[in-house]
């Protein structure tokens, strides 16, 4: 019998996402274990392994689709097999599904018969991340000719008004529009020209920099560099997500600038016995330190009442080529200065390959946000959403200060 394969679920939180790859293609062997495809939610993007083995028959999600968990992708079973009868899938429809948590770096296929219920995980109050609107698709009426004389001029038809049935475009409303804009008066070399209509380049709002304004191969290719390009998923929730912690959570902003000499005298002392730290891991031992001092800031607010966390699940910034994301290391307080140390390795490690569970970026109390190794002086941070502050460090530079009235170089740190 073939096996159904199923969207997983990837965190408490997650309710859509969207296969960015696959690693199989139809016809393919699948070994148990073996990675299927890549899916990308509003946090990471992670592996789904197979829980089965046997042949990919059938495709049932494409890549780049958004649908919610729970929904079949894809089928395997033994070559020939029949296929059972699935509704189409659909982001807007399809029910979700539970999976088992499981403790592995990829994300496990969940079989269709295994609907066991998630252990459940405490969560931080932060606001829901519901996958972004998207604005339907405008249909453009156009005639088959018209389109194609619009694609061999590189021109786009979108602007052009059409005179016929209904508003259609037709083949003379395109010339009407070619004479208009002074087409004829183009000056674009062969190549260029090829080069627009394959990459679907308005040639009309391209500058030309050849002589006599010349439209030459270099400036399609920066009318090509200037193309709108979707953000992904993660990038856009990052970008909701922040705007409204900005524009909804008054931000203040204090700076001090931290004398780190003598820290970094005794993390080099340390070093040569054997126990080699990070300036991280001390700027997180401090802030946890901090916060059991002045557990206010380890708390959180709905405007009318304020609720206090017992414990200090610090977040821990971690810039990534597709985006940002949080890991939280929970229960610091609880942790020694090497227990910090190694948590917050594996977290940034994981989290740089792409292996982080969404679970593991969720539920954070306080967040680091470190861009000390950027050379930066001084920035100021958004307060990650849930959270009633953030810390903002900048990098250690050699400055003069004044020590007992004298001016001497030393290594600061504003934060």
């Amino acid at each position: 019998m073939a096996q159904a394969v199923l969207m997983p679920k990837l965190g408490q939180t997650v309710v859509e996402a969207t296969i960015v790859s696959w690693h199989k293609k139809e016809g393919d062997p699948v070994k148990k274990g073996e990675v299927l495809f890549e899916v990308e939610t509003d946090k990471a993007v992670l592996e789904a392994e197979s829980f089965y083995e046997g042949v990919l028959l059938k495709i049932l999600v494409g890549e780049n689709r958004p649908v919610q968990v729970g929904t079949t992708v894809a089928f395997i079973g033994q070559t020939g097999e029949a296929l059972p009868t699935v509704q189409e899938p659909n982001a807007a429809t399809a029910t979700p599904a539970t999976t088992p948590k499981t403790p592995a770096t990829a994300a496990p296929v969940v079989p269709q018969a295994e609907t066991p219920q998630a252990s459940p995980v405490p969560v931080a109050i932060t606001p829901s991340t519901q996958p972004l609107p998207t604005a339907a698709p405008t249909r453009l009426f156009i005639s088959p000719r018209a389109k194609a004389l619009a694609r061999e001029k590189a021109i786009e038809p979108s602007g052009i008004t059409g005179s016929g049935p209904n508003g259609r475009i037709v083949v003379k409303d395109v010339e009407y529009y070619l004479t208009a804009n002074n087409y004829d008066k183009l000056k674009i070399s062969p190549a260029a020209k090829k080069m627009a209509v394959m990459e679907h380049i308005n040639i009309l709002t391209v500058r030309g920099t050849g002589n006599g304004n010349r439209i030459m191969v270099d400036d399609i290719k920066r009318a090509i560099a200037e193309k709108p390009q979707a953000m992904t998923k993660m990038r856009q929730v990052i970008a909701k997500r922040l705007t409204d912690s900005f524009t909804t959570t008054p931000h203040f902003y204090a700076t001090v600038a931290v004398d780190m000499t003598n820290l970094l005298i005794f993390r080099q002392e340390l070093k040569e016995q054997g126990s080699s730290f990070t300036v991280t891991d001390f700027i997180l031992e401090a802030v946890v330190l901090s916060l059991q001092e002045f557990p206010a800031l380890n708390s959180v607010t709905d405007g009318a009442t304020v609720r206090w966390h017992s414990s200090i699940d610090l977040g821990m910034a971690v810039g990534l080529e597709q985006g940002l994301v949080v890991p939280a290391i929970r229960n610091a307080d609880n942790l020694s200065m090497q227990e910090l140390h190694n948590t917050a390795a594996t977290l940034a490690k994981k989290a740089r390959e792409g292996k982080l569970l969404p679970d593991e970026m969720t539920g954070s109390t306080f967040t680091v946000s470190n861009m000390g190794m950027l050379g930066v002086d001084s920035f100021s941070a958004i307060i990650n959403p849930g959270e009633s502050a953030i810390l903002a460090v900048s990098s250690t530079i050699a400055k003069p200060a004044v020590v007992n009235n004298e001016i001497k170089i030393r290594n600061m740190m504003n934060i």
